[in-house]
């Protein structure tokens, strides 16, 4: 199941090309995606469009936005609520084809632009703006994004699942983007507009099988920028470039126009249509490169435990429980602190609701990530993985309530209403003020991303009504369980800890717990990066859910490690040091993500730079309410481990 890749990817569709399986038209491919087509057979080919996006901002618009050519007769699909949170709007076009009839030039329609008018200054400039930040459009037919196929160095074939608007050159005579397709395109301080595509749609023929009617496995195209006069008579084949000037001195009028072309291809089975995409995608050998490095320090840190748990705790334990040898009776190292190790920890209310609230997120993100790879979380079910995961997370209150206050029932606390409402409100409640603000963002800039405020209050419903009940069913159950009885009892006077040399205080120790774990993510980090900002599809789950069993052991084990050090050297606080020694690969995390934006990524503008962070910061308290969760249970395990199988007076 965890083999993943391109390579995994076929092996997964043997099901799907069953007979029984292609007439169900419901493939399951494991570690990758569940998509559904439909016999095309005399029946009208409908276009879909999404919303626009860029690699230069964050703020995506509508379609309509931009003044292109409508529906007259507008349908909009249900979206489901990862797709809105996302962004996602999806309309239908005026591009209606039906099957099998080829298109050689048909005008879509004819928008003008005149001079005095400021209503088509401003949609003139906003379209200009769209070619200056290289926003793409992002087709749909069959569920399947309109692909612009062309060629990369060495030959390769690269298939963008989205094509651009037009392309500038600047008034100093830069090409810019997409302007590099067409010589012609030379004109300083002129914009290119594409309004014309060829299409082609590849269909399979059902009766090469024994079956009636086709289905498409294939939809490419490819934008031009072509001058028509006669929008009766228009020309979709070489002519003068589109040019709009960057000074609008003069009326101007863009004829949108398309030719459409149908191809059988009956090599390409249904199930297998994504293919010509993913191929086109070199991650797998990154990914495995990104495999091996993680495995090699999840190796290294198991020698290292197994070394201590095997040798050096064996020792340990022996000569400490040797009783009749005079010399063992004098205490040293780690159970010395055997009076102190299990103190309730200073701000106890603080670190139960952390817990909670990060046994949530991991429980949540494991589910997720298991569905996924199983194939029903696809790029192809638009908003399904954010979809589940905002589910999961609402149903997941009662685990969050039941640790929080069981782990604060054992550290003493009393006060329990402070406790359920903290966990069901604090961290969620800090998560929706950073999306609320993000959102005022969006609404003001008119983006596509600002979340209606239908959906708000729906969001809200499903915390306040579901989520937040849950977690006081969840706290109940803690509370009227007894407290987590510890292996040795606690003396009443706290024990006087030496002088720490500098590897073993507080803050280098968890300084140096980061940097292994987030070793083992990085390259994954890269690419889910680049799938979030960049706009590239991510289809590798089984990667994915590999390299988060390897950060799960890598945590535990970098903070066991870091744990024993402390306590060979009579530190007693591990509490707290063990949740921020894993939880700090988050503040690694941020500072990658800051190297990623500026190295990577072409944003400009305020707005988008405090999306960038805005969102940055959501993910980086999630991951370190996660991170720091595995560190602290895989350290709570070893110290009361440790602790009980010694022979304390």
């Amino acid at each position: 199941m965890l083999a993943s890749g391109y390579s995994s990817y076929k092996r997964g569709l043997e099901h799907s090309r069953r007979p029984e399986a292609q007439h169900r038209h419901l493939p399951r491919i494991p570690c990758t995606a569940t998509y559904r087509g439909f016999n095309v057979s005399a029946t009208e080919i409908q276009l879909f469009v999404n919303r626009l996006d860029s690699v230069e901002s964050v703020l995506p618009y509508e379609y309509d936005v931009f003044d292109f050519c409508k529906d007259i007769k507008e349908k909009r699909p249900s979206e489901n609520l990862g797709q809105v949170l996302f962004g996602e709007r999806i309309e239908s076009s005026p591009y209606k084809f039906n099957f099998k009839q080829d298109v050689p030039c048909k005008t879509v329609c004819t928008k003008t632009y005149k001079k005095g008018t400021k209503e088509d200054v401003t949609k003139l400039d906003f379209l200009k703006m769209g070619m200056q930040l290289n926003y793409q459009h992002h087709w749909i037919i069959d569920n399947m994004p309109v692909t612009w196929c062309y060629d990369v160095e060495d030959g390769q074939k690269y298939c963008n699942p989205g094509f651009p608007i037009g392309c500038l050159v600047t008034a100093d005579g830069r090409v810019k983007d997409a302007c590099v397709i067409n010589a012609e395109f030379n004109k300083k301080n002129t914009f290119y507009v594409f309004n014309h595509v060829d299409i082609t749609i590849t269909y399979h023929s059902g009766a090469s099988e024994g079956w009636r009617g086709a289905r498409l496995v294939a939809a490419t195209l490819e934008p031009k920028s072509i001058k028509n006069t006669d929008e009766n008579n228009p020309t979709c084949s070489g002519g003068t470039p589109m040019e709009v000037p960057g000074e609008f001195d003069n009326d101007v009028s863009i004829i949108y126009t398309y030719s459409v072309e149908f191809k059988e291809n009956n090599e390409i089975k249904w199930a297998s249509r994504w293919d010509y995409i993913l191929v086109s995608m070199p991650h797998t050998n990154i990914q495995w490169f990104s495999i091996m490095n993680s495995l090699v320090i999840v190796l290294f840190l198991s020698g290292m435990v197994a070394m201590i748990m095997l040798r050096t705790l064996h020792k340990d334990i022996a000569r400490y429980n040797q009783v009749d040898q005079e010399d063992a009776q004098e205490e040293s190292g780690w159970k010395q602190v055997h009076g102190d190790v299990f103190r309730p920890p200073r701000k106890g209310m603080l670190l139960s609701v952390f817990l909670g609230q990060g046994t949530q997120i991991f429980i949540m993100t494991f589910i997720t990530l298991f569905l996924a790879c199983l194939g029903f979380l696809s790029p192809a079910n638009r908003g399904a993985l954010m979809t589940c995961a905002v589910v999961l997370w609402v149903l997941l209150g009662t685990p969050a309530g039941y640790v929080s206050a069981r782990l604060y029932k054992t550290f003493g606390g009393e006060k329990w209403k402070t406790n359920v409402l903290l966990t069901a409100l604090l961290c969620p409640g800090i998560v929706f003020a950073d999306f609320f603000l993000m959102n005022l963002i969006l609404w003001v800039e008119g983006s596509s991303a600002a979340i209606p405020f239908g959906t708000l209050v729906a969001i809200l419903a499903l915390w306040f009504g579901i989520s937040v009940p849950l977690t006081f069913i969840g706290a109940y159950f803690g509370f009227k369980k007894a407290a987590i009885e510890q292996p040795v009892r606690t003396n009443q006077i706290p024990r006087q800890i030496p002088e720490q040399s500098f590897f073993t205080k507080p803050i280098p120790g968890i300084v140096m717990g980061g940097i292994l774990p987030f070793g083992c993510i990085f390259i994954q980090l890269f690419f889910i990066l680049n799938s979030i900002w960049s706009h590239q599809m991510y289809y590798m789950f089984g990667f994915l859910f590999l390299v988060f069993i390897i950060l799960l052991i890598t945590c535990s084990e970098a903070t066991i490690l870091l744990c024993y050090f402390h306590l060979c050297a009579e530190d007693y606080h591990w509490w707290w040091r063990s949740f921020l020694t894993s939880g700090f690969t988050a503040v690694y995390l941020f500072i990658y993500a800051v190297h990623y934006f500026f190295s990577k990524l072409q944003i400009i503008g305020a707005a988008s730079t405090i999306l960038y962070f805005g969102y940055t910061m959501i993910m980086v308290l999630i991951f370190f309410l996660f991170t720091g969760t595995i560190g602290f249970f895989a350290c709570f395990w070893f110290v009361n481990k440790i602790y009980s199988v010694v022979k304390v007076d």
